[in-house]
């Protein structure tokens, strides 16, 4: 008999029209002859099943099923493509957790941990996992210029702390244009993560539990057109992405090894993507993301591909690890 799969997608971020898309390219590859899918958008106003013809039919909040034409339909799992809140900052795992509805992503823990950068860097790096300087701010905070240069230097990055796609981030050359950065991250948070500029190799590297296993997918290596990895370059083409990425094979071993700790060290489970810069040949990490981008252009996806596994199959298997 088929599974009933419900792919949630949408949000209440910046995100969320990453999020249909990723959720809408899952609902393209699923395979149709093992489940039965549902595309569920989940928005601040309206929680919605939403039919082929458009049609929306709310969801029942109090078990996450939906009455179609006086019919109740039920969820065996939940497939997760929300990026940022509420659906990678924990919010929608604790709440599948409280009603034991199986999901593709992470524990609410894991979620909510990783989605805060700096509390993210900070449980790891008793580890030994590296990552640049930083300075933390939160609103309201005295902003003592001196300070923050004299700490990560100059250039530095300013970034929104719990914000996902490059929102909120500025990447700051001048003591002058530090004040205007942090008005820009503080429009996606309240908290703020300032860090020193690490000049080398960026990669992403993605980690999945595959039928039952942790599996490092093979690395991307991220070129930018602009002058960092933002929005336009994640999502409108400005960027080249050489997957696999031209690494030296001692540089590939220590990078997946660090991929695989921090998978393991956080407890991750399903699907997740963590981003590292080499400074002085060591990958220093960057963030860690679990609900990763998964539309066509995405990264994930692409690493998916290049080891030879297909969409249907990756997302399929999600399934089947949640459903385990």
């Amino acid at each position: 008999m088929k599974k009933n799969i419900a792919i949630i997608m949408g949000g209440y971020s910046s995100e969320y029209e990453i999020s249909l898309k990723s959720g809408n390219v899952v609902f393209e590859s699923l395979d149709e002859s093992k489940y039965n899918i549902y595309r569920i958008h989940i928005f601040k106003d309206k929680w919605v099943y939403v039919n082929d013809n458009d049609n929306e039919f709310p969801i029942d909040k109090n078990d996450f099923s939906v009455s179609i034409n006086g019919t109740k339909t039920t969820f065996d799992c939940v497939f997760n493509a929300i990026h940022g809140s509420p659906g990678e900052d924990g919010f929608m795992q604790g709440y599948f957790e409280l009603i034991n509805m199986p999901h593709t992503s992470c524990g609410m823990y894991q979620a909510t941990l990783t989605f805060n950068k700096r509390d993210c860097l900070s449980v790891l790096k008793p580890y030994g996992i590296k990552a640049a300087e930083s300075f933390y701010l939160n609103l309201g905070d005295t902003i003592n210029e001196d300070a923050i240069i004299n700490k990560v230097g100059l250039p530095c990055f300013v970034k929104a702390n719990k914000a996902g796609s490059s929102f909120g981030i500025t990447k700051v050359y001048k003591k002058e244009d530090l004040q205007n950065a942090i008005k820009v991250a503080y429009k996606e948070d309240d908290e703020i993560i300032i860090e020193s500029f690490l000049d080398g190799t960026e990669v992403s590297v993605g980690v999945i539990t595959y039928k039952g296993e942790t599996k490092v997918l093979p690395i991307t290596e991220i070129i930018s057109n602009n002058d960092f990895f933002d929005y336009k370059a994640k999502y409108l083409g400005e960027s080249e992405e050489i997957t696999p990425a031209r690494l030296s094979a001692a540089e590939e071993e220590k990078v997946n090894i660090v991929a695989k700790k921090v998978y393991e060290v956080l407890k991750l489970t399903g699907f997740s993507r963590s981003e590292y810069i080499f400074k002085d040949g060591e990958p220093h990490l960057v963030e860690v993301n679990t609900v990763p981008g998964l539309t066509r252009e995405s990264i994930l996806p692409q690493q998916v591909i290049a080891a030879n596994i297909s969409l249907a199959d990756f997302f399929g298997n999600a399934i089947e690890e949640a459903l385990r």
